[in-house]
């Protein structure tokens, strides 16, 4: 099947690579002309595991190619994907700019019937909208679906390839027949295809990704409540994870939720309730919940050193939102940086695949490390933001010779308490009960 894909960011460059690798013609369509000459040459703009591999391997066989010309783009698509970003307007809701005006672009340059499908997050209404101000400028007809995605950062390629569903919102059963059709390879093991009408579509995105971001939000308060009265959450945790009506997934206490997906879709189900005279009181918490958790991990370390903070030399493991991807977008640890720097503390950080982006806000302010150690080196204290399987289990010996001080602040709980302590660390984690620490002798400092 002949496929066009406009849009080439995280979303719209994992569907139009991914749908190569299963034999479609595939053409990824971006106004971004660096951005487009950088992926004819082999350069993939994000870190997604797997995701270079592929886009590679499917330009070099001509399954995929790349082009800022709309029109050329789509002449011979019979399928349409429409990936821009939907970022947060300044009312909380969101920008739609970017899906109209490519709308708009399509339409003008539609000279046979196709299938147009919104892969972007959208409010409820937006596919109805979009067919509106399509047909004022179309001169054939045209159908106008929607087709969330579901996929995890860091784990995109196995989510699309092995979906947990296929929902697709339209007007007439051929175009679900046809959608049906190209996701057929992905849907072998009697994965469900959910068709549906295109405003239960766009609400079943939103209502996902709110649901998850509550249980996170959750958690959070959760631990700590436990920390006050010296419960364990991870225990906490499993007495209630093995529930098969709560389950595990995404009750992992940390510094709160960030990336380009669940605050920003958060917030739009807000800005949709309250534009219908409705007032969303949980998703107000849990957005509330989230911010404040983000500040945690800053209260903890201000109390440790008294609140003074000048002088003080702090390393951060960990700068993504989460681990095997390198966004930064409204990332905790960024939170933790702003908080740092404006006490007069020194910060030093490494992250294996965010850094470039991290630099690119803070410039030299703080120091880039490209090792874990070299962030260590000197330090008053370590903060794990962002649990990398790399931090895991490092060399606590030479963490402890390397440090000024053995004190960490874990906001992920990667480490166990019982062990840093019994190590000679001060330990701290979310939610957890850690033994009587008492600092380190003189000898060891």
């Amino acid at each position: 099947m002949k496929i066009a894909v406009i849009g080439t960011g995280y979303v719209g460059l994992v569907q139009g690579t991914c749908l190569a690798e299963s034999g479609n013609d595939v053409v990824c369509i971006d106004k971004d002309v660096a951005k487009i000459e950088g992926l004819k040459r082999g350069e993939i703009p994000i870190y997604e595991p797997g995701l270079a591999e592929l886009t590679h391997r499917n330009a070099r066989d001509g399954r995929l190619k790349f082009t800022t010309d709309l029109a050329a783009g789509i002449a011979e698509a019979e399928i349409v994907f429409i990936a821009v970003g939907t970022p947060q307007g300044d009312d909380g809701g969101a920008d739609l700019s970017g899906v109209w005006a490519v709308g708009r672009q399509v339409a003008e340059n539609l000279t046979e019937p196709k299938v147009i499908v919104i892969k972007s997050t959208v409010p409820v209404g937006t596919n109805a909208e979009l067919t509106r101000r399509m047909t004022e400028v179309a001169k054939v007809p045209f159908d106008v679906a929607n087709n969330p995605e579901f996929l995890k950062e860091g784990a995109a390629i196995n989510d699309f390839n092995k979906p947990d569903r296929v929902v697709v919102g339209v007007r007439r059963p051929e175009v679900a027949e046809k959608l049906h059709e190209l996701y057929a390879p992905f849907l072998r093991t009697d994965r469900p295809f959910l068709v549906m009408s295109p405003e239960s579509a766009e609400m079943t995105k939103y209502v996902a990704n709110c649901l998850l971001a509550t249980k996170i939000s959750f958690i959070n308060e959760m631990a700590n409540l436990c920390e006050a009265f010296q419960a364990d959450v991870n225990d906490v945790r499993r007495g209630i994870g093995h529930d098969q009506r709560i389950g595990f997934h995404f009750l992992h206490p940390g510094v709160g939720y960030g990336g380009s997906c669940f605050p920003k879709d958060i917030r739009a189900v807000i800005h949709m309730a309250q534009s219908r005279g409705l007032n969303p009181r949980m998703m107000l918490a849990v957005d509330e919940v989230n911010e404040a958790q983000k500040e945690v991990l800053f209260r903890k370390i201000s109390t440790h050193f008294n609140g003074d903070l000048a002088g003080k030399t702090i390393a951060v493991w960990g700068l993504a939102f989460k681990p095997r991807t390198d966004d930064i977008r409204e990332a905790p640890a960024l939170v933790l940086i702003d908080a740092l720097l404006a006490q007069g503390a020194s910060v030093r950080v490494h992250d294996p695949e965010a850094i470039p982006n991290v630099r690119a806000i803070y410039g030299d302010k703080i120091t880039y490390c490209d090792r874990p150690y070299g962030a260590i080196e000197g330090a008053d204290a370590l903060v794990v933001a962002t649990e990398w399987n790399e931090f895991r289990n490092p060399d606590f010996e030479v963490i402890k010779r390397l440090m000024r001080k053995p004190v960490v602040f874990d906001g992920r709980n990667v480490f166990d308490p019982d062990r840093m302590v019994e190590m000679g660390f001060v330990y701290q984690g979310m939610g957890r009960v850690v033994p009587e620490a008492v600092e380190p002798a003189a000898s060891q400092a």
